[in-house]
């Protein structure tokens, strides 16, 4: 094994024995399988994509956090996770939100992966490759929504209605799931253009 797979390899075994954990018993055994559908099929995405294009370790690690999150809704689904239920009672919210939190951090999260694919494989300039990659991440959440009414359709499960999509009675739920990832792009976007003024700012010094 060389060394520089040794980091990405260990948070994909982490990740599996995760994974594996919350299979024996979640909450909603067919909203886990809808959630997991694509948690499996972009996994395996990465895996047979490693040699060909292979993430920095920041990447690789924001990823992992991202899918932590994730199965953890699908374990309780989105609409039950019982820290942000706690919080909808206590602050008498109208809603657990933590499906938003989770798509503002898609935003954030995937911003670094996508501009840093956008540039090393794509070769855009630094500055295209911020746009491109927020561009891909309103595309991957505008594509996200549809996949989610479409398998909805498809099932016809009242379950899956209510705790897959977790709409939790707001018509504008997928437009506003759209909106907090793009404003989660918009920050990461930001925060890498902080990053090079700093950057060169100490190299200036």
């Amino acid at each position: 094994m060389r060394k520089k797979d040794i980091f990405p390899l260990s948070l994909l075994a982490i990740f599996i024995l995760f994974w594996l954990f919350s299979a024996i018993a979640p909450r909603y055994r067919e909203v886990w399988l809808a959630e997991n559908i694509l948690t499996i099929a972009f996994i395996l995405f990465l895996i047979i994509t490693y040699r060909t294009f292979r993430f920095s370790n920041w990447s690789y690690g924001l990823i992992f956090g991202f899918m932590l999150l994730h199965v953890l809704g699908s374990y309780y689904s989105y609409s039950e996770m019982p820290l942000f239920s706690y919080f909808k009672e206590l602050f008498m919210l109208s809603r657990n939100h933590y499906d938003r939190l989770v798509h503002f951090l898609f935003g954030i999260i995937f911003f670094l992966p996508l501009q840093e694919f956008c540039r090393k494989k794509l070769h855009l300039s630094r500055g295209w490759s911020f746009l491109f990659a927020f561009m891909m991440i309103a595309a991957l959440k505008g594509m996200y929504e549809v996949l989610e009414y479409g398998w909805l359709l498809v099932t016809k499960n009242e379950l899956i209605g209510m705790a897959y999509l977790g709409m939790q009675g707001d018509a504008w739920d997928a437009q506003k799931d759209i909106f907090w990832g793009l404003v989660g792009a918009g920050i990461g976007w930001l925060g890498m253009i902080v990053k090079d003024v700093q950057y060169k700012k100490r190299k200036r010094e």
